[in-house]
């Protein structure tokens, strides 16, 4: 007779080598100053610490100067949305935001603090994340579902004089703006010439449409699980109303991809599948954006029989689009000059310098640089804190 298992045995992952590396965590808590003697501890704690504490009691501005709250973002989630995952729940989530704040340190040097809460509810989020506020310089909101996080996202940089930024929507949008720029470089035809369609309305889906028409995108079409948003279809939310007055000045109708015949552009942000006979259906020197994971929605190789130009989300193919290019240099560049807020003008200076790293070596699998390319956090540092002081949110 088989061995039973052993009731709440443990459970061994050593076989897989991802677990050994997150045993423990990936993140720890370190001084920046010593502490070698009684001189040293009455300056950093008591009495010494009294004298700042009332400093800043006095002048509240000081606590940028001295405490870490002028450099210190609060990845915050509430695990509904987890990396593809889904809503995994907040102790789950953690893994992936120890990750973000790992990026954050490793890509720019840029402190963050990974919190989980353990609510879903819009107004507790809200409440929770106001409240801490006053321990940090930026708040980034992350894998929480849409529609929710739009609204999460516009209540918190009312209440805040504190960079708050949504990176799924936003660092994906600046990223997929810089290499849909060279993208459409390389064909030789401007943004203004371009007609896009986008595959999936959620936090990415809408954010992408919103930058590409600010940049000047010539038209571009957004797709829900019920076929093309346009104004006037029924069971729209409000936030897909807003999205639907501003795009689809063709007013099409129907599905994706009878959105997509003689289209210049997909991005597929939706983790559906298009057929490759809908891809040959797009206009010459299409580009073709398949960044859903882990499955694109058409796998590169099949799109490049028919596009110019192909992007994924993926590290294992060329012109990956990832987040991890925007957002530790959008911080970084907030906090050197104290910015307030991040505009949409920082976002699209932060696209703009991200494009440029790749220069003249423009290729086909060359529209938007590496992730590990060490120009670019600094470049998007620079872009974004210039465009703060241009928009006048800066501080110093």
């Amino acid at each position: 007779m088989a061995a039973q298992p052993i009731p709440n045995e443990p459970l061994s992952y050593d076989d897989d080598p991802a677990f050994p590396l997150h045993r423990g965590g990936k993140l720890e808590v370190r001084s920046t100053i010593p502490v070698r003697n009684k001189d040293d501890l009455s300056l950093a704690y008591t009495p010494g610490v009294a004298r700042v504490c009332t400093a800043i009691a006095d002048h509240p501005e000081l606590a940028y100067d001295y405490t870490w709250t002028s450099k210190v973002v609060a990845v915050v989630t509430d695990g509904t949305a987890v990396l593809g995952l889904g809503d995994i729940g907040p102790a789950a989530s953690m893994p992936v935001m120890e990750g973000k704040s790992l990026l954050f340190k490793e890509f720019a040097g840029v402190d963050s603090v990974p919190i989980a809460l353990s609510t879903t509810d819009v107004d507790e989020i809200v409440d929770t994340v106001t409240r801490m506020a006053p321990s940090f310089g930026g708040i980034n909101l992350e894998d929480i579902s849409a529609p929710r996080c739009f609204e999460i996202e516009d209540r918190l940089r009312e209440a805040l004089d504190i960079p708050v930024f949504h990176d799924d929507q936003h660092g994906t949008a600046i990223v997929a703006l810089a290499a849909l720029t060279n993208a459409a470089r390389l064909i030789g035809k401007p943004l203004s010439d371009l007609r896009a369609v986008v595959a999936g309305a959620g936090a990415s889906g809408i954010a992408v449409s919103r930058i590409l028409i600010n940049a000047g995108i010539g038209d571009i079409a957004l797709s829900d699980s019920k076929g093309l948003i346009y104004e006037g279809r029924d069971g729209l939310n409000p936030i897909k109303q807003r999205i639907a007055a501003i795009t689809n000045r063709s007013h099409l109708k129907g599905s994706t991809e009878e959105a997509l015949r003689g289209a210049d552009v997909f991005i597929g942000l939706s983790g559906s599948t298009v057929h490759e006979s809908c891809i040959a259906t797009m206009s010459d020197n299409a580009i073709v954006f398949a960044l859903s994971n882990p499955t694109p929605e058409v796998h590169p190789e099949v799109a490049r029989r028919h596009a110019t130009v192909v992007a994924t989300g993926r590290s294992d193919f060329p012109n990956q689009i990832n987040n991890v290019l925007a957002f530790p240099g959008i911080f970084k560049g907030a906090f050197e000059v104290r910015a307030h807020s991040i505009t949409e003008n920082m976002k699209l200076a932060a696209a703009t310098a991200i494009a440029d790293i790749v220069g003249d070596d423009l290729a086909p699998d060359y529209v938007v640089p590496s992730p590990f390319d060490e120009r670019v956090a600094p470049a998007v540092t620079a872009a974004v804190a210039a465009q703060a002081r241009a928009d006048g949110v800066n501080r110093i």
